[in-house]
C-alpha cells in the first residue's frame, strides 16, 4: 500500500476537524493526514419536518462553518452522522430508558444511517458537502443484551444509541455499502473531497478499512 503524499497542495497545511469524537480521530488518522481536533459548538435540534438526511448534510456544514479561528493553510473538516427509521432521525440518547426504546426500535429491522462531510477552506469561504448513506440491519438480539450494553455505558455518545463496532453487543446482522460510515466518517468520501481540492492522497481504502474493520469494503464511496 502506498504512503500518502500528505502536503501535495501548495496552500494545505494541516486540517482541523470539528468534532472530539475519538472515533472520528482515529479514523483520520488511518488517512496520514496532518490534523488537529477542536470542539464544534453547534445546536444539532432538527428544525421542524427537517429530513434525515439533510439534517446530517445541515450539521456538518455548520460545524465546519461555526470554527473561525483557523490560520491560513489549514481547512476545516466535519462531519455529523443521523440514524433514520421510517424517516424519523434518531439522535444520541439521553437517558438509559431512552437508550432502550431505541434499541428496541431498531430490533430485527432495516434503518439508514446518514453522515454529511463538510470541507471548508475559511480564508477562501470555499467549501464543498456531500452525504454518504448505508442501509444497515439489526440482528434480533434480547432485552437481556439490550441491558448489558446499557449498564456499559456505550450507547450514550451514539446516534441510534449504538456502535456497530462494539466488540461483545455486535448489533449489526449485515449491511449495504460503506461500513466506515456507520462507526461516524466515510473514509472514501473524505478522500474525495481532498483530492477534489488538489490534495493527491494515495491510498488503498478498502485496504484500509478491512484491516481496521475486518470488512470489505464493495466499492469506494464518495458520497454523490
Amino acid at each position: 500500500m502506498q504512503e500518502p503524499h500528505k502536503q501535495d497542495h501548495p496552500f494545505f497545511r494541516q486540517l482541523q476537524l470539528a468534532s472530539q469524537s475519538p472515533r472520528r480521530r482515529e479514523m483520520l488518522t488511518w488517512l496520514g493526514v496532518p490534523f488537529r481536533a477542536v470542539q464544534s459548538d453547534v445546536d444539532e435540534t432538527p428544525r421542524h419536518d427537517e429530513a434525515p438526511r439533510a439534517l446530517a448534510l445541515r450539521l456538518a456544514r455548520d460545524k465546519a462553518r461555526s470554527s473561525t479561528a483557523a490560520p491560513a493553510g489549514e481547512w476545516v473538516l466535519a462531519a455529523d452522522t443521523v440514524v433514520e427509521l421510517q424517516g424519523v432521525a434518531l439522535g444520541k440518547p439521553s437517558s438509559a430508558a431512552d437508550a432502550r426504546a431505541m434499541l428496541r426500535r431498531l430490533r430485527a429491522r432495516p434503518h439508514q444511517v446518514h453522515t454529511g462531510v463538510a470541507l471548508r477552506d475559511p480564508a477562501t469561504g470555499r467549501e464543498a458537502v456531500c452525504c454518504v448513506t448505508t442501509r444497515v440491519w439489526m440482528r434480533p438480539y434480547s432485552a437481556a443484551e439490550i441491558a448489558a450494553y446499557i449498564t456499559g455505558g456505550d450507547p450514550f455518545d451514539k446516534a441510534g444509541g449504538y456502535a456497530i463496532q462494539h466488540p461483545g453487543f455486535h448489533p449489526v446482522e449485515h449491511l449495504d455499502r460503506c461500513y466506515a460510515n456507520v462507526v461516524g466518517l466515510p473514509l472514501c468520501a473524505v478522500l474525495a473531497l481532498l483530492n477534489a481540492w488538489g490534495l493527491n492522497l494515495k491510498l488503498d481504502l478498502p485496504a484500509v478499512c478491512h484491516r481496521h474493520f475486518g470488512y470489505r469494503c464493495p466499492a469506494p464511496d464518495d458520497g454523490k
